[in-house]
């Protein structure tokens, strides 16, 4: 296979070096760079409401449109109390939601956790530390110490104040982001567009349900890609299984309205491996053809004719082996889809080799590894077509040419988990 130019006018598949060079391990990491740049700027801001916000990015910084909290709150139940004590009991309490009256020196009132402290108050007595005389209307201190000024009470602005800063822009939208944008006041949040995504499976070789038979085997990359590129921040608005047909694949990607195509197989050069004709057929620019990594170095990645509308498309393909498509989905699409979602990335990690990391002579090798501590160890059923292996993994190590001795540092790669 001809490696192609990159946009740079270099070639994204560096040439093979002597077992221990660091070149192939730079040819991994600039296919990744080339997947990030070649989305140029992220796809458009776009107002959603706070559920239909979560997955994407935010677009601009998340401010606080209050203090918070925006008055003083009990945190614990008991008193609100005014002085040092014993108090004179007065009203009937304070319950969350409720706007209280001043509280009187020398004066207390039962109050819940989360309800306004009343004007006035200086401390709240928790219930266990409390006694109250109801016949003679006093409440007297049983805590171990005297009652410190501004006991357990939330003051006014206690973790943010109105316009502070919150969150950077590029920060996910998480289910503990949409609960604090709420507190601060929003409604709605200004995100990124997510990058709507069409799934292409090649292969006639491939049974969509029972067991193997007949020569043909399930496809595994169906079930496992859809959920790996949500959590990318992708739309799926389609999933086709497309048949070794060169005209129907041509089809297919031609009329694609997504962002960005995702097909699996086909990349390499065999009888009926027609992703390449494709690609010239319908006049893409080949960004990255094949990169130094194992498993799945003839990933690819390109960029198409842009739509009617004159938004750009691009198109990853991932090989047709599991593990090796799970390869290119950390090496292609993850950045791209990372960078046109408006995701700041995720970016490998340090950890330390709990056991020597097996490596290719040449070429960058993601492993399959699980995480523990500080520590990474290497699963078995490694090999390309395997997935026995990355269903008990949480990590990809990036092993360099040669491998990880034992106790030496190796970058590792967060697998999605949900």
């Amino acid at each position: 296979m001809t490696a192609s130019r990159t946009a740079d006018g270099t070639a994204p598949h560096e040439p093979q070096t002597e077992p221990g060079s660091l070149r192939p391990a730079r040819a991994w990491e600039r296919a990744r760079s080339i997947a990030r740049s070649c989305a140029g700027q992220p796809l458009p801001a776009v107002p959603r409401t706070l559920t239909d916000a979560l997955g994407h990015a935010l677009a601009e910084p998340l401010v606080a449109l209050t203090d918070l909290p925006a008055f003083a709150t009990a945190a614990m139940d008991g008193w609100a109390v005014s002085g040092p004590g014993p108090w004179r009991l007065a009203g009937a309490g304070v319950l969350a939601g409720q706007e209280p009256e001043p509280l009187g020196w020398d004066s207390a009132v039962p109050i819940a956790t989360g309800a306004p402290v009343p004007e006035g108050a200086t401390a709240v007595l928790r219930r266990e530390h409390g006694a109250a005389d109801t016949e003679r209307a006093i409440l007297y201190d049983r805590s171990p110490a005297p009652v410190p000024e501004g006991q357990d009470i939330r003051p006014r602005g206690q973790e943010c104040r109105s316009g502070e800063p919150l969150l950077p822009a590029g920060t996910t939208v998480t289910e503990r982001v949409l609960g604090l944008a709420a507190a601060a006041g929003y409604d709605r949040l200004t995100v990124h567009r997510r990058p709507s995504v069409e799934l292409l499976v090649l292969g006639d070789e491939l049974l969509a349900q029972g067991v193997p038979r007949g020569g043909r085997v399930r496809d595994a990359l169906g079930p496992l890609l859809p959920p790996w590129l949500q959590a990318c921040g992708a739309e799926l608005i389609s999933h086709q299984l497309i048949a070794d047909d060169l005209a129907a694949l041509r089809e297919a990607v031609h009329r694609s309205p997504a962002d960005v195509v995702v097909t699996t197989g086909s990349t390499a050069a065999g009888p009926v491996d027609f992703l390449h004709d494709t690609l010239r057929a319908v006049g893409a620019r080949l960004l990255v053809d094949s990169v130094a990594v194992r498993p799945g170095h003839p990933m690819l990645l390109a960029e198409l004719p842009a739509t009617a509308d004159g938004r750009r498309r691009r198109l990853v393909g991932l090989p047709g082996n599991p593990l090796a498509a799970v390869a290119g989905m950390v090496t292609l699409a993850e950045p791209l889809l990372s960078h046109l979602g408006g995701h700041c990335g995720a970016e490998p990690f340090r950890l330390t080799a709990g056991s020597a990391l097996p490596g290719h002579p040449r070429d960058t090798r993601l492993l399959p590894v699980f995480t523990a501590g500080q520590e990474v160890t290497p699963l078995p059923f490694d090999g390309p077509a395997m997935l026995r292996g990355l269903a008990l993994a949480d990590a990809l190590a990036v092993v360099p040419p040669g491998g990880v001795p034992a106790g030496a540092a190796v970058d590792v790669m967060r697998l999605p988990s949900r």
